[in-house]
C-alpha cells in the first residue's frame, strides 16, 4: 500500500513538472513571437523610414554581384564573341564600365583587325542599328539573362552597348541615387550619340532600367539644368546632339512609378495591411527623391515605344506594365509616335527575366526597328 502511495506521489510530481515545463515553453514561444512581430512590424518600418542608405540599397541592390569574379576584360569567357570591354569617364569623374558587342555580320572582320579599339569605334558608324542597354538592379552587365538577350540582339545584326551604373561592377564605387544613375545614362547616351554619327540608335531598358531610361530620355527632351552641366564637358558637337532622342525605346518589364512598384512588390504584401504603410514605406522614398516616375517622364518622350511584359512576372506585376501603357497611350494624340504593348502569356514561364527566351522576340524587335526606320525615311 505504501509503495502504491509513493508511486502516485511521484506520478503527480511528474505531471506538475511537465506542466511547468510546458508553461515555460509556451511563455518562451510567446515572447519570441512577440519579439518577431515587434521587429517585423515596428522596428523594420521605423528603420526603413529613417534610413536613406537602407532605402537606396534595397532599391538598387548594388552589393548583389552575380555571377561572381567576372573578368570583364574577357567577355569571351562568358560566351560573348566580338565584344570589347572599355571605360568612359564623365566630366564629374564617374568611371563607367561598358561592353560593345558587335553585330553578327562583323564578327569575322573584328578578328583580323590590327587596331581593335579603332575598329570597334568605327564600326558604330557602319549603319547597323545600335542598342544602348540599361539593365535593372543587382548584378552587372555580365548577368546571365542579360547575356542571353545580347545573343538575341547580336543575331539580329545589331550593335549593343551595355554599361554598369555607378556602384555596380567595375564602375566607380559611388553610392547610387536616382539623380546619379540618370546622370550616368545621360552621359553615356551623349557619348554614344557622338560615336554612332547617323547610325540608327535605340534604347532598351529592363526592370529598374526602364525607370532610368525613361528618366534619361525625359532629361534629353526637356533639358534640365544639371543635365546641361553634364553635357558641357562633352564638346560642341555633343552639345547639339544631346537634344536628339533615339529613334525608339524598348521597355521590358516596366513599372508605372516606384510608389506603385513598392506597393505591389511581393515583399510589401507583408506590410500593406498596415494603416501606416504609406507613411513608413512610400512617403520617405519620395522624400528622398527615389521616384522613378516613368508614367510622368514618358509624356515628354515622343518617340516610338514598345513595352514587353510577361503575365507571370512576380517582381514587376504585369498590371503595372499595362497601367504604364494605358497612361502613355492616353497622353498621346493620333499625330504622336506610336506605343505598342506585347504580352507574353503565363504558360511560357518567362517571368521577370526571361522574355529573351521567347521564340517570338526576334521578329517582334526586328519589326519594331524596321517599322521605325521606314517611318523615319518617309
Amino acid at each position: 500500500m505504501l509503495l502504491i502511495l509513493l508511486s502516485q506521489e511521484k506520478f503527480e510530481e511528474m505531471i506538475i513538472l511537465r506542466k511547468k515545463l510546458f508553461r515555460r515553453i509556451l511563455q518562451g514561444t510567446g515572447k519570441m513571437i512577440c519579439l518577431a512581430l515587434f521587429i517585423v512590424f515596428v522596428l523594420i518600418p521605423i528603420i526603413f523610414r529613417y534610413s536613406y542608405s537602407l532605402q537606396r540599397n534595397m532599391l538598387f541592390l548594388p552589393f548583389v554581384r552575380w555571377p561572381r569574379n567576372v573578368d570583364f576584360n574577357h567577355p569571351e569567357k562568358l560566351g560573348l564573341m566580338g565584344t570589347r570591354n572599355f571605360y568612359v569617364k564623365s566630366p564629374k569623374g564617374v568611371k563607367l564600365g561598358a561592353w560593345h558587342i558587335l553585330p553578327k555580320s562583323l564578327l569575322n572582320d573584328s578578328e583580323n583587325a590590327e587596331d581593335v579599339e579603332k575598329y570597334f569605334e568605327e564600326s558604330l558608324t557602319h549603319g547597323e542599328p545600335v542598342i544602348l542597354y540599361m539593365h535593372g538592379n543587382s548584378g552587372s552587365r555580365a548577368g546571365l539573362h542579360r547575356i542571353e538577350l545580347y545573343h538575341v540582339l547580336q543575331n539580329l545584326n545589331y550593335h549593343i552597348i551595355s554599361f554598369d551604373y555607378r556602384s555596380y561592377a567595375d564602375s566607380s564605387p559611388i553610392p547610387p541615387s536616382e539623380e546619379g544613375v540618370v546622370e550616368d545614362g545621360v552621359f553615356i547616351y551623349n557619348w554614344l550619340k557622338e560615336k554612332v554619327k547617323n547610325a540608327p540608335l535605340f534604347v532598351w531598358g529592363h526592370s529598374l532600367g526602364t525607370g532610368i531610361s525613361s528618366h534619361v530620355l525625359d532629361h534629353l527632351a526637356t533639358g534640365p539644368s544639371h543635365v546641361k552641366e553634364e553635357v558641357d564637358g562633352l564638346g560642341d558637337h555633343e552639345k547639339k546632339s544631346s537634344s536628339a532622342l533615339p529613334l525608339g525605346l524598348v521597355l521590358e518589364a516596366p513599372f508605372s512609378n516606384l510608389r506603385d512598384e513598392i506597393r505591389e512588390h511581393p515583399l510589401a504584401q507583408l506590410f500593406r495591411w498596415m494603416p501606416w504603410f504609406d507613411h513608413f514605406f512610400l512617403n520617405p522614398v519620395n522624400a528622398n527623391n527615389l521616384a522613378f516616375e516613368t508614367d510622368k517622364h514618358l509624356k515628354n518622350v515622343n518617340i516610338p515605344i514598345i513595352i514587353l511584359h510577361a503575365e507571370d512576372d512576380a517582381v514587376v506585376p504585369f498590371k503595372l506594365g499595362l497601367k504604364l501603357y494605358s497612361s502613355t497611350r492616353n497622353a498621346r494624340s493620333e499625330m504622336d509616335a506610336p506605343i505598342d504593348f506585347i504580352k507574353f502569356e503565363e504558360q511560357h514561364h518567362f517571368g521577370h527575366k526571361y522574355i529573351c527566351r521567347s521564340p517570338a522576340l526576334p521578329n517582334i524587335i526586328s519589326e519594331f526597328v524596321n517599322n521605325t526606320l521606314e517611318k523615319k525615311k518617309a
